[in-house]
């Protein structure tokens, strides 16, 4: 069997080591006679299983004990919604920063719940870059101040954690949490779906300091109600338990790499390999402000993009997929996370280099 390298957005490539993990563990786990995906949530192993993923996530990103992590379902678009039910708290309005196609998606969905206010946008420029603080216009009587840490399709990536006082800062960080070290203590809630950098899709994480649950709009369903999920251990409802482990898996993987300072530097390694390859080519171009280039999504064009189909169809061929731009921008985009390997970014500039000298 031959393995391509996959640089799909998401659901996206998983590290070899925790797929061969979950194989071997496949029909029966631990010599419980069972299938991770055939146990009771309530049961014994699986509540072992969930207790050790959530002890390695916090040791990973050294979430401080006054701060409740959630296993949930829906998705980070579902949290869209549940973020302004759980902690708008009273209160009528939030601040949000529009950063690009999933930042619409969150301002859409909380205009449902409450006033929202454009604190910053980079739509001036088609979502190239990070507004800097300094443009920023916030409310310190809104409810909370939300923005997308990364945005998967613009590929812009935040390498600074705003400030916004006392309002509390709420964060999608579903494109790139793990792949560096966090400051957990400077926001609010962070939230992710599994789906690019954690596990298989089907998973949310949600990290919520304890003091801003508890408040959730009247009409807020209880499996939606972090308060409620938070007393039942996620499990007010059946959680995706099968995505539980594949994270908690993942999460190991980590620890056995070193952590997240060691990811760190194996990520900016693999995206500078991509960017220093861009900037010295006319063939290529990346359209995102350097300094707010995501490590983990990088979207890229051919100067001649009636080269595009045949960009991708060859690259296939080399066994490189998955490298088509999202259908709103366009062009190509190599998604970069922690499971795909330095040899797989080798291949694929390799392969872009071979592609210019026969195409340039």
């Amino acid at each position: 069997m031959t393995r391509v390298y996959n640089f799909s957005a998401g659901p996206a490539v998983l590290p070899e080591p925790v797929l061969h993990r979950a194989a071997e563990e496949m029909l029966d786990w631990h010599g419980s006679g069972m299938a991770v995906m055939e146990m009771s949530h309530r049961g014994k192993e699986f509540i072992a299983i969930q207790a050790q993923a959530e002890a390695d996530l916090r040791e990973l990103l050294a979430i401080p004990r006054n701060y409740k992590v959630l296993f949930l379902q829906g998705g980070a678009a579902g949290q869209f919604a549940v973020v302004p039910m759980n902690l708008l708290r009273g209160k009528s309005k939030a601040d949000y920063v529009n950063t690009g196609y999933w930042s619409k998606k969150a301002i859409s969905e909380a205009k449902r719940y409450c006033k929202v206010s454009i604190a910053a946008s980079s739509e001036d420029a088609n979502f190239t870059y990070a507004p800097k603080q300094d443009n920023w216009k916030l409310d310190p009587e809104a409810a909370y101040v939300h923005f997308i840490s990364n945005e998967t399709i613009g590929g812009v990536e935040f390498h600074w954690i705003p400030d916004t006082g006392g309002v509390p800062l709420v964060a999608d960080m579903s494109s790139h949490i793990l792949s560096r070290p966090l400051d957990v203590g400077r926001y609010g809630l962070i939230y992710a779906g599994a789906q690019k950098n954690v596990g298989p899709a089907g998973l949310t994480i949600v990290i919520v300091r304890e003091d801003l649950i508890g408040q959730a709009l009247p009409f807020t369903p209880s499996v939606f109600d972090y308060k409620v999920q938070a007393e039942a251990d996620s499990m007010h409802n059946t959680p995706p338990t099968f995505a539980v482990y594949v994270a908690g898996l993942v999460f190991q993987w980590l620890k056995q790499l070193g952590g997240l300072k060691q990811m760190e530097q194996i990520n900016i390694a693999k995206a500078r390999l991509v960017y220093d390859y861009l900037d010295q080519t006319e063939f290529y171009h990346s359209p995102v402000v350097k300094q707010d280039r995501s490590r983990m999504n990088i979207p890229f064009r051919l100067r001649n993009d009636q080269l595009d189909e045949e960009f991708l169809k060859q690259a296939k061929s080399h066994g490189l997929t998955q490298l088509k731009g999202h259908r709103s921008v366009g062009g190509m985009r190599a998604s970069l996370y922690n499971a795909m390997p330095m040899e797989g970014v080798k291949a694929l500039v390799g392969f872009m280099g071979e592609f210019e000298r026969k195409h340039g």
